[in-house]
């Protein structure tokens, strides 16, 4: 392939591998491999300041891993066209653009790790219908000097599990796998034949990673001298902690962060990005004999010259004594009254995602003009265990609608909201189930479906390959449970909405396609109820330019005000 000047300093950056993407970058000696916004797979010459184009087919690719011994990149590879779209490879790639398939057979693929003498892989595999952080399973295999791979093996875990972001301290393989109820850092034996799996030492019942939406999380890092740097989540907050034979007990880092992704290491020092409630996203570099931390980029005041709203952390009473109660954070209203605040309940998206204490302009928005916000962690969320993860099986639109209002009766009850002026919304899923609340529970004066999903059972014959089984263990198999399904589907629910609803919808949204939300909207109409819409022709699932984000919280804050003063008359 040939070598281009790069034509600006600024090049987009992001794979589309599961329609969310994730390790998009791999750092090599001589410069660094890129997926482009196109999908193609660049190498960028450090000193040339010139672009070579490794690929030029449909595919989409993601998770890069430079192999510098044999100056190539590997990456996951998926099909973009024909009869095999969506189907995955494990692939290398050299710098003349020749591609060889490394592993193929699995239906999906996590980012691969390699020893540092090049000598070893180990990856991950997941099959339909499940997701990666319900069953995974881990392989290694020998690499050859012709760069190919032979002694491929897989390695069940003793339990069933989600194993995911496997990396190589020496020779010896950890993973993170939950598969006795958190995930934890496990060190497999790989080259016995009977795969044994031992804990790392004192280690807490924490999940030490995040599910894996993305490709190439990192979440733990081998450090010389048998130390570890890894992340603990801990009442949804991110937590660095360094482990080392030389310590007496494990350190934490940086506790002035709340949460820590990308862990790496170079030359022996740790690198990490670094997430705050009240500064921008930062890079940290550690040294890891003294656990002296010190920002290198990024970590400015957000919104310097304002005062910000803190998130505190809450916790729900627990719905059931077999699982830890769900858990948010409530940002207060940032003026000052003697009454208790109007409030905004905010439902995560995924839905097996998580509110993280994390710096968000959106909530401030809301905290400057006197409305308090709490993001709740329902059952379903990550980062509180297996068990509670799982639990939304079957139960999605039930257990998340009712965490949701128990959290309102929590805070209504501590004098932190007012009960006459409560709102819900949500993003994608969260949109899901603030519509579902909408439509069962009268504790809310209206609520906004951001690209919601409104029907699930026409997201499920149209979304991607990834969720293809996602919704059936949402929601169970509809030819079993036709009447759940029916039940649980808020365009079938329009004529129950109990209050005023505002919609927000990209004219590009691929995921929740444009008709859902107009054939919701027509609904609520027939039914005789006067729904809005708002359209943005140019933006997908989430969106993107800021003029339009900045729109969109305008004429939500408008539909909000007019529905507090009915509320409160």
């Amino acid at each position: 392939m040939a070598s281009t000047p790069l034509a600006t300093p600024y090049l987009n950056i992001r794979s589309r591998v599961n329609g969310y993407g994730g390790g998009a970058l791999a750092a090599a000696p001589e410069g660094v491999y890129v997926v482009t916004d196109d999908q193609h797979i660049c190498f960028i010459t450090s000193e040339e300041s010139s672009s070579q184009v490794l690929t030029t087919d449909a595919a989409a690719y993601g998770g890069l891993v430079s192999d510098p011994l044999r100056q190539r990149v590997l990456a996951v590879r998926e099909t973009g066209e024909g009869v095999a779209e969506g189907r995955q490879q494990l692939v290398a790639l050299v710098r003349t653009g020749e591609l060889t398939v490394l592993h193929e057979g699995e239906d999906f693929y996590g980012a691969p790790a390699l020893t540092a003498d090049g000598k070893k892989i180990a990856w991950v595999t997941w099959q339909l219908p499940d997701m990666p952080w319900l069953r995974t399973r881990l392989w290694t295999a020998s690499v050859t000097e012709s760069g190919t791979l032979e002694h491929v093996q897989s390695h069940p875990s003793p339990n069933e599990g989600s194993i995911q972001q496997p990396v190589f301290s020496g020779q010896a393989l950890w993973v993170l796998s939950d598969h006795e109820g958190w995930w934890q850092p496990w060190q497999v034996d790989y080259q016995s034949a009977e795969s044994g799996w031992l804990k790392a030492a004192a280690t807490p019942e924490r999940d030490h990673a995040n599910a894996p939406w993305h490709l190439g999380e990192s979440h733990h890092c081998p450090l010389p001298g048998d130390c570890w740097a890894r992340i603990r989540y801990h009442d949804g907050y991110g937590e660095l902690w360094l482990t080392c034979p030389g310590y007496p007990e494990p350190v934490r880092i940086s506790s002035e962060f709340s949460d820590f992704r990308s862990l790496c290491t170079v030359n022996g020092m740790l690198y990490a990005i670094a997430k705050s409630p009240h500064r921008l996203d930062a890079v940290l570099r550690i040294d890891p004999p003294s656990a002296q931390a010190c920002v290198i980029a990024g970590g400015e005041p957000a919104l310097p010259g304002h005062t910000l709203a803190r998130p505190l952390a809450f916790r729900v009473p627990a719905a059931s004594a077999e699982l830890a109660p769900p858990q948010g954070f409530l940002y207060a209203p940032l003026t000052a009254g003697n009454q208790p605040p109007k409030l905004i309940l905010i439902a995560h998206g995924g839905p097996t995602s998580a509110a993280y204490p994390v710096f968000n302009p959106q909530i401030q928005f809301w905290c400057q003009r006197g409305f308090a916000v709490a993001e709740v962690n329902y059952r379903g969320s990550s980062g509180f265990g297996r068990a509670f993860r799982l639990a939304l099986a079957d139960r999605w639109g039930d257990l998340d609608v009712e965490d949701m209002a128990r959290a309102v009766d929590c805070l209504v009850g501590a004098g932190r909201a007012d009960p006459e002026r409560v709102f819900i919304q949500g993003r994608s899923s969260g949109g899901y189930t603030a519509l579902m609340a909408l439509s069962t529970d009268q504790r809310y004066s209206a609520g906004a479906s951001l690209f919601g999903v409104t029907d699930p059972a026409r997201l499920r014959r149209m979304t991607h390959r990834f969720e293809s089984g996602y919704l059936d263990w949402l929601l169970g198999d509809p030819e079993e449970h036709p009447q759940r399904w029916q039940m649980r589907t808020p365009r079938l629910r329009a004529a129950k909405m109990v209050a005023p609803v505002i919609f927000f919808q990209g004219g590009q949204d691929k995921v929740v396609v444009p008709e859902q939300t107009r054939a919701m909207v027509s609904a609520m109409h027939k039914a005789g109820q006067a729904p809005e819409l708002h359209w943005f022709q140019d933006e997908g699932h989430g969106f993107l330019q800021q003029a339009n984000q900045a729109a969109m919280l305008e004429r939500l804050y408008r539909f909000y005000q007019r529905h507090s003063r009915k509320a409160s008359e």
